[in-house]
């Protein structure tokens, strides 16, 4: 019970990426730019979706529910490093850090499964598109876009409440950025691993789950753009899919880093540079990668929002 107190009652201390005074500025001027990107991209993909017609599709839908995800994933991290940075007070409050890492948590997840989802639709898009209008319909669109969104405030629900009955009485010194959960097992005075045990089993049922649906669907696009017969259009499709399957790579490789890794294998400055990948780098590229080089959506950019003429 006293422990229990002890944790309840305090605040933590986030120890950030570097007290080099120098560094610091590095460090703040990258997020700030990193997170005004995010937030620019992933907003001007929302309103070019909603005000064209032609991008009322599936695909668009998906995309929209992911830039709505990377917006708050960003928002519930960046700005309390960007304070955290410039500022000499770190702490932050209990419920404060189990927001921001219920959160990050659940949107985490949401991110895989749609990234699955995504994938799944562009494979149904190209290997099966007699029936594309059957499969990926209006209401099995709603019902996956729920799917995402449920399962991974779901998960984060389980974690957050498991890991908030733990006694951090060690330290209440993160060694991080933000409010992860990795991190504080190694603060904890009592025995963790029924916490990291059912934190495996479900990154092993979400991450790997939507990663193998994931890389399955993109082989499956692969092996059927080897039949287009126009070299320049395969060269297109090829280029088009190496860069989605770079970024969806990047997210889940860190993520299965990040929260699959033996506990021996904790290096703190190793797991903040992983963890800034996934938190900040694939937000951002995200709307770039995916969208940005559509026809469709730079039509909309230069036309209906700048009244530039093609």
């Amino acid at each position: 019970m006293e422990n229990s107190n002890q944790t309840s009652s305090g605040s933590f201390f986030l120890l950030g990426l570097s007290n080099v005074f120098y560094l610091q500025g590095i460090c703040f001027s990258v997020f700030l730019i990193m997170y005004l990107m995010t937030l620019s991209g992933n907003v001007l993909l929302i309103i070019v979706v909603r005000i064209n017609s032609k991008l009322q599709t599936p695909m668009y839908f998906f995309l929209s529910n992911l830039s709505m995800i990377d917006i708050c994933f960003s928002s519930a991290i960046i700005p309390k490093i960007l304070i955290n940075t410039l500022s000499k007070d770190r702490s932050i409050s209990l419920v404060g850090c189990a927001l921001q890492m219920y959160f990050h948590m659940a949107l985490g997840a949401t991110e895989c499964i749609l990234l699955a989802v995504m994938a799944y639709d562009r494979f149904a898009a190209i290997c099966r598109p007699l029936h594309y209008q059957t499969i990926i319909n209006k209401k099995i669109c709603i019902l996956l876009a729920s799917i995402s969104w449920g399962v991974g405030f779901l998960n984060a629900s389980v974690h957050i409440s498991l890991m908030f009955q733990l006694p951090f009485c060690k330290s209440h010194h993160v060694n991080h950025f933000f409010c992860e959960m990795p991190p504080f097992f190694r603060l904890s005075c009592k025995d963790t691993r029924p916490n990291e045990i059912v934190l495996t089993i479900a990154a092993q049922f979400i991450v790997l789950c939507s990663f193998f649906l994931t890389l399955i669907s993109y082989i499956c696009i692969i092996s059927n753009v080897f039949k287009i017969r126009s070299s320049q259009g395969r060269d297109k499709a090829f280029s088009t899919f190496a860069s989605h399957l770079t970024v969806v790579s990047m997210f889940y490789g860190t993520i299965i880093f990040m929260y699959m890794k033996p506990r021996s294998a904790d290096l703190p400055e190793i797991d903040k540079t992983v963890s800034m990948i996934y938190t900040t780098v694939t937000p951002m590229l995200n709307p770039i990668i995916y969208s940005m080089r559509n026809k469709d959506v730079k039509d909309t950019i230069k036309i209906k929002l700048f009244g530039l003429s093609t």
